[in-house]
Formats: C-alpha cells, sequence, structure tokens
C-alpha cells in the first residue's frame, strides 16, 4: 500500500484529476486546502522579502490530495498526472510523490 501525494498548484485541473482518479480505479481521496511555506515567509517575514518576486503571479493556496492506494495504481497515477498536468518536472503544477504505507484502518478492503 502507498500514500500517494499530489500538491496540486493549479486548482483549475482538480475537477478533470479527480475524475481521472476514478477512471483508474481510485475512488476515495482527502483534498486539503494548503498554502506553501514561500508565500508565508514573503508577505511575514522582512529578511524574506525577496522571495515575494518568485512568486509573484503565482497562486498564494494550493490543493493537496492525499489517497491511499495499492501498488499496482502508482504508475496509473503518474500517467494521469502527467497527461492532466503535464510534465511537474517543468510546468510548476505541482508536486507528487508516494509513501510506503504499512497498516491501514478503517478503509474498505478494494483499496
Amino acid at each position: 500500500m502507498k500514500l500517494a501525494i499530489l500538491i496540486l498548484n493549479r486548482e483549475e485541473h482538480l475537477e478533470a484529476l479527480l475524475e481521472g482518479y476514478v477512471e483508474i480505479g481510485i475512488t476515495g481521496s482527502t483534498i486539503i486546502d494548503t498554502i506553501g511555506m514561500g508565500h508565508i515567509l514573503s508577505s511575514d517575514v522582512p529578511i524574506f522579502a525577496g522571495l515575494r518576486f518568485m512568486f509573484s503571479g503565482s497562486r498564494p493556496y494550493n490543493k493537496t490530495i492525499l489517497s491511499v492506494i495499492k501498488d499496482e495504481k502508482v504508475e496509473p497515477l503518474k500517467q494521469l498526472i502527467a497527461k492532466v498536468l503535464g510534465p511537474l518536472a517543468e510546468s510548476g503544477s505541482g508536486i507528487f510523490f508516494v509513501i510506503e504505507i504499512g497498516d491501514v484502518i478503517g478503509l474498505k478492503p478494494e483499496i
């Protein structure tokens, strides 16, 4: 089992992503409103005021999608994300990573 985490910088793609999740068999996720550290530092801490220019034009809030998935869903999910968002390394659309997890309690067995 894996915990798939997508930090989505471009909220306009959320619906297309969630539809894709369902199509590949990921039917449960938690979506959290989040904010990046750079936005807080650039607005609240004068010493980091130069960071404000790095983030000009970007949105201060993100959506973070958490999904507990079977190992075999990782590749289809990576392909979906690339299809909807483009290559994350180049686009600034978000960050995706996967963490190995042990016990999961409270989820239906079909996960």
